[in-house]
């Protein structure tokens, strides 16, 4: 192969790859430009066109809570019942996992397999199946339409993922580190805290992520379980959207979305590098 066609097959690929991103982020640009427009631009612009004017009236909107008669807008409340609740049932959701993934790799019992078996289940069953009786455990607990309550469904449905990582990552630690710690007379939580955790970086991120875009955008269980002064951002964003207003306001709607898809936005951006070498560490063995 000639260095000309070699380098006229790599332009080939940057074109495809520069068209897809655009193809991609095309949306993107959509929102944040018409978010940046008044109505009258909207209204007679197009859709492409850039703002005339760097115009935040919008985001301020979109972001405050101000309520006029029927028509309430604003992220504010919803978006810090988010954070309330996205990170503990993160932080919890994945020590669980990490947990349960150390046990049945390195500690394993009669019936340890089966148990991983049946556990394996909760990655593919649909969640709508589990909306009744979670309401009525959530009930009987005394934690219903509260963010205590939606911090523990996130657990429970997130369990049977984060334990899957962990397990996984777990089988391909080698065996004679933990032999050796037993041998020299560690215990159950220091073999896990002092050998195992440390060697956890790569699939604790994987999880952290992976768990913190699952439940931020969450909104099956933020409708069902949430009260009126529990919802989560999906939901309020939800609310913006189908607000009976008189006038469609796209620019607050556009702006309320972005403000909604920010911090998992911005997590894949600090930490994508982390994501994706957590997926491959662990996928070869030995």
């Amino acid at each position: 192969m000639t260095a000309k066609s070699f380098s006229l097959g790599r332009l080939f690929v940057y074109g495809l790859l520069l068209v897809a991103a655009l193809f991609f982020l095309a949306p993107l640009y959509v929102m944040v430009a018409t978010s940046l427009k008044d109505a009258e631009q909207i209204r007679s612009g197009n859709l492409l066109s850039l703002p005339h004017s760097l115009n935040f009236e919008s985001w301020r909107l979109a972001w405050s809570t101000a309520c006029t008669g029927v028509d309430c807008r604003g992220l504010q409340p919803y978006f810090w019942n988010s954070v309330i609740m996205a990170v503990p049932a993160v932080l919890i959701s994945t020590a669980w996992g990490a947990i349960n993934g150390y046990v049945l790799s390195m500690w394993k019992f009669r019936g340890s397999e089966v148990l991983f078996g049946f556990l394996l289940f909760g990655v593919f069953m649909p969640f709508q199946v589990v909306l009744l009786p979670m309401s009525q455990v959530l009930g009987w607990l005394g934690i219903s339409s509260s963010i205590a309550g939606l911090v523990l469904v996130h657990c429970l449905a997130g369990m049977a993922g984060t334990t899957l990582f962990f397990r996984n990552y777990y089988t391909a630690v080698p065996r004679e580190l933990v032999n050796a710690a037993r041998i020299d007379g560690a215990g159950f939580w220091r073999i896990f805290w002092r050998i195992v955790v440390p060697m956890s970086t790569p699939i604790m991120m994987v999880t952290l992520i992976w768990q913190f875009t699952n439940i931020w955008n969450d909104f099956l269980f933020g409708v069902a379980f949430s009260g009126a002064d529990s919802k989560p951002v999906t939901v309020g964003l939800n609310n913006m959207a189908n607000t009976t207003s008189s006038v469609k306001a796209y620019n607050v709607d556009m702006a309320a979305a972005i403000i909604a898809g920010l911090p998992t936005m911005l997590v894949y951006v600090l930490a994508g590098q982390y994501f994706v070498k957590g997926l491959t560490a662990g996928a070869v063995k030995g």
